[in-house]
Order: C-alpha cells, then structure tokens, then sequence
C-alpha cells in the first residue's frame, strides 16, 4: 500500500486536466472510475480492473469508446494499461502518483467568504444580450415584413390549387359558410 493523500493526488490531475488539450469528458471519466477503483484497492502499485465495471463507473456506454480513452490515457502517460485476453481476470491497471509531495499544501487560491468591494467581473466571451436589444430587434424585423406580400407570393408559387381553402384572406365574405 502506499501513501497516497487523495485530494493533493486530485487537484494535481485536475490540474494536469485543465492544461491538456487533448483529454475530453470521456477521458476525465474514466480516469476518474479508475482512481475510484485503485481508492478502493487501497493504492495498490497495480490493480485488475473489470471493463464492464469500469465503463459502468465512467457512464461510457461504447466498448470501442472505452478502449480507445484507456489507451489513449496509458500512451499519454497518466496510468499504465496491461490489457488482458483473458474475460475472467481483467487488466492490470497501474496508476501514476500526482500531487504526492511531502509537507503541508499552502491554499493560496483559496476562496473568502465575504463580498468583495470591487465589480464583479464578466467574461469577455459571454454574450450579454438586454431585453433593450431583443426589442430593438423585434421591432427592425416587423418593419421589414410587409405581410400582403408575402401572402400573395405564398399564392403564386403554390403548386395546390385552392390553397385559401378557410378563406384567410383580407378580403372576406361572411355570407358564406367556411
């Protein structure tokens, strides 16, 4: 057993996570399941693993998804992948020590509880869009209807004949029956 401290170990690879480009969800995934499954073996040096557990841990519902993640996580190297053929003992998975230095972690990112006094910030990349603008553009878009044309274009290029069949028109006759 070795002496794994499970936060340093997760904010070290969350850390890593958030640098690499390549990993998406699914990778995060799994190798979350995974590191479940080495907490459980008590940070063994190297665990079995059973695919279906695994890939119901991870919530992947591909086994060619499943296998494509691990391998890409054993080649860029956050575990050790041993796969074996064999359906009744599993792989061998063998993770790598994140985060495992000696001594007390200062928190310097921490957060406070309390309200700042300055101006919350917004992201540069996030649309703000007012209900002054939404009907700034409403009302453009009505000016640019005329609705008499466009109901006599929908009658020209119809291929239906009698396609006024509830007498929508302006031009009504209330004498008749509809």
């Amino acid at each position: 057993m070795q002496e794994i401290n499970y936060i340093k170990h997760l904010n070290a690879v969350f850390s890593q996570f958030s640098k690499d480009s390549r990993l998406n969800p699914t990778h995060i995934s799994l190798y979350i399941a995974l590191f479940q499954l080495w907490n459980l073996n008590r940070f063994l040096e190297e665990f079995f693993i059973n695919r279906d557990e695994v890939m119901q841990l991870s919530k992947i519902g591909s086994k060619s998804t499943y296998h494509r993640c691990i391998k890409e996580l054993n080649h860029w190297k956050y575990i050790v992948y041993f796969p074996s053929h064999n359906p009744y003992r599993g792989s061998k998975i063998k993770m790598f020590k994140f985060g495992t230095s000696s001594g007390q972690v200062v928190g310097y990112n921490s957060t406070q509880i309390e309200t700042s006094s300055g101006q919350a910030l917004v992201p540069i990349y996030k649309h703000i869009q007012t209900i002054e603008n939404k009907n700034i553009n409403k009302q453009k878009n009505l000016k640019n209807l005329d609705f008499n044309d466009s109901e006599n274009v929908s009658k020209q290029n119809s291929s239906v004949p009698n396609t006024d069949n509830l007498k929508t028109t302006k031009n009504k006759n209330y004498n008749e029956p509809l």
